[in-house]
């Protein structure tokens, strides 16, 4: 809750969670800038909240602990996802025990400025002095699936899809408790809500970008008969022809720029000859001069103008801790639009990237939906442009997803690729939502969403979870 001021009749305060860790094996493994995904736990947690007169509700979050993304390091990927499982847990105990009462905007603000970071202290201290700290970014990563939980929570208590909840009816206060604009600029969150930022109504159905892995394969001549033969696609023509794709996001080294030139052209070329329409060009925060990208962006407007005008945007070419790697960045994103992705780890964070030239903000639902939403107010508030990116969401994972990018109003649809890497974790899911876990005429379709919170439809989805891992009360 936000200091003075009143309290709503439908503020909320957790009052359990319970754990759940489901292992997921990919179908082909997902290059992630010098490591590569074979597996991922995905963390789903189900939050308990009361209100003031007692009544209960529970929400559902789900999160794929992405170790190679979230902590990208020469750490061992066991220790690292052993580190990551446990500040679940701790994550766990902390919500229960989180003893304020409000709005999920203010719950979750609270909790991410006051408790996460104290806690994460905490864990990095249990690991020892020597050990590698876990990054902020891996901490909101295990913290989303709680703070979408408590989101889903809301609304159920309230019998209401939880986008109709972020306005002055049932927020205590408005943006401007939580938002401050950045300096020198006319803008003022003084009366607004995270409503006056979203887009109603909403869109049913999304462009959906594909995952162009830097392990993927483009054509035949790349085949070694080790292939999976599952019915899915493994050439990316046959992945644009079945989907009817136009949206393509190239997943490049940064380190190579002969590699990631070439790679650019044959996607590219693909792309044309399957009459798909958009590119973008994902660096994977391994560059650290901003003059290799521009010298790959000007290059193909010299020589493949027609693949250069297909680039729709660059994404996070830099190193994600923004604030150790304060890089002016003018020079490429006067060339295209450049958006911020593993540095947006919050608004605060954003401002900076701002400053420092950059145009565009990739939300991600797996940094709390609470931070997406805040994030996405501020940089619409300021002229930046959207893009909801995905970690690769599998069950339901992908529904708080593919809402954020409908409400968001996103430069172009939502990049989602479980159905690429694990398309039967999903199974069970797809069969009450079949529009957002295949791809048709190139997008998803979100129309089978209903009910209140995200609108799950959980009873109807047949899925045994594992053993509790971790259960915790006030």
């Amino acid at each position: 809750m936000v200091k003075g001021k009143n309290q709503k009749t439908t503020d909320i305060s957790p009052v359990s969670v319970d754990l759940y860790f489901i292992p997921v094996e990919t179908r082909v493994p997902l290059k992630f800038g010098p490591e590569t995904l074979t597996s991922v736990i995905c963390a789903r947690a189900c939050m308990t909240v009361a209100n003031k007169q007692g009544r209960k509700a529970q929400g559902w979050g789900e999160t794929p602990l992405s170790v190679q993304w979230a902590w990208p390091s020469s750490l061992g990927y066991q220790e690292r996802c052993d580190a990551m499982q446990l500040f679940c847990r701790m994550l766990a105990e902390a919500w229960a025990q989180f003893d304020r009462q409000g709005h999920p905007i203010e719950l979750g603000s609270d909790f991410i400025e006051s408790v996460l970071p104290g806690l994460l202290e905490q864990l990095n201290d249990q690991r020892g002095r020597q050990a590698e700290p876990m990054p902020h970014l891996a901490a909101l990563v295990c913290c989303s699936a709680f703070d979408v939980a408590l989101h889903d929570a809301y609304g159920q208590l309230l019998s209401r899809d939880v986008y109709s909840t972020y306005n002055a009816e049932f927020m205590n206060t408005d943006l401007s408790a939580l938002l401050k604009p950045a300096e020198g600029c006319d803008v003022s969150f003084a009366g607004k809500y995270v409503s006056d930022f979203l887009d109603f109504p909403s869109p049913k159905n999304l462009p959906a970008w594909h995952l162009v892995g830097g392990k993927d394969l483009l054509d035949a001549s790349e085949l070694t008969g080790t292939e999976p033969d599952d019915g899915y696609p493994v050439l990316l023509p046959d992945w644009v022809k079945r989907d009817g794709l136009t949206c393509l996001k190239v997943k490049l080294r940064g380190n190579d720029s002969s590699w990631d030139y070439e790679r650019l052209i044959r996607v590219g070329e693909i792309a044309l000859e399957n009459n798909a329409l958009w590119l973008t060009s994902d660096f994977n925060c391994t560059v650290t001069d901003p003059a290799y990208v521009s010298d790959i962006l000007d290059r193909l407007m010299a020589e493949h103008p027609r693949i250069y005008q297909m680039i729709l945007y660059v994404e996070q070419p830099f190193p994600y801790d923004l604030e150790e790697n304060q890089i002016d960045v003018h020079s490429v994103s006067a060339r295209k639009p450049l958006f911020m992705d593993e540095s947006a780890h919050d608004w605060k964070l954003i401002r900076l990237g701002r400053r420092l030239g950059w145009t565009g903000v990739a939300l991600k639902t797996c940094k709390t939906q609470t931070g997406a939403l805040l994030s996405l107010c501020w940089a619409k508030a300021h002229g930046m442009t959207l893009m909801v990116q995905d970690l690769t969401n599998p069950m339901l994972a992908q529904i708080p997803h593919v809402l954020l990018a409908a409400y968001a109003g996103t430069i172009m649809g939502v990049e989602t690729n479980s159905m690429q890497f694990y398309p039967a974790a999903s199974a069970p899911e797809e069969a009450v939502h079949p529009g957002l876990y295949k791809r048709r005429n190139g997008r998803v379709d979100l129309s089978t969403l209903s009910g209140p919170g995200f609108g799950y439809r959980l009873s109807e989805i047949k899925r045994e979870l594992p053993d509790l891992a971790a259960h915790f009360e006030k």
